[in-house]
């Protein structure tokens, strides 16, 4: 019972670090203009939500969106009331992406480069496919919910914005892999660290 207690509270205050972590980025101004679309912008805040997915589950990953999303939609939802809801399901739609790819197995030499090959795959492509149906559906009506964009302009915006998802997804997965066994590696050394005190003690 001791020892699910500690492993529940070690995962709130991983899940409070991540979600801060996330905020902290997410309203500082790095931030770097699409080319093609300079409304759209490149962003490192993702980075800890996948690596929190990837260290501690898809629930974890969901519940720092959701904190995210809710924290935007008060603080700074842009020039859209309800663009922190795009930001929403395009993050969350790349985290079933990854999920799922999380599921895949391979052998163990094989896992640490398919397991991210796969991960990004699959993030960007679901987050592609959400985000085409959502800005296509959406973008069509006035604010708060879209831009009042004709149809006949939103159709050459889809390429140009999936193209934009897909190179975001190419950085934010990866990156997000790295970070994760950095923090793996940082635990594993402290857990070893305080067995071998307790050993000491005994």
């Amino acid at each position: 019972m001791a020892k699910l207690a500690k492993r529940r509270s070690s995962l709130i205050a991983s899940t409070a670090l991540f979600t801060a972590l996330t905020l902290a980025l997410n309203l500082s101004p790095i931030k770097i203009p699409f080319p093609l679309a300079p409304f759209l912008y490149y962003q490192i805040w993702e980075i800890p939500i996948v690596a929190a997915l990837i260290l501690y589950g898809l629930k974890v990953g969901v519940i720092i969106t959701f904190i995210n999303t809710a924290a935007l939609l008060v603080l700074f939802p842009g020039a859209l009331p309800t663009g922190p809801f795009y930001n929403m399901v395009a993050v969350l739609s790349m985290l079933l992406g990854i999920s799922a790819a999380l599921r895949v197995k391979h052998s163990h030499q094989l896992r640490s480069i398919l397991t991210p090959l796969l991960s990004t795959l699959l993030g960007a492509v679901s987050r592609v496919a959400a985000m085409t149906i959502m800005n296509y559906a959406l973008l069509r009506y006035p604010p708060p919910i879209g831009f009042s964009i004709p149809e006949a302009a939103i159709t050459p915006l889809l390429p140009l914005i999936g193209t934009f998802n897909t190179t975001l997804a190419l950085y934010t997965v990866p990156i997000g892999y790295i970070v994760a066994k950095a923090v793996a590696v940082k635990i594993k050394a402290s857990n070893k660290i305080a067995l071998n005190e307790l050993a000491a003690k005994l």
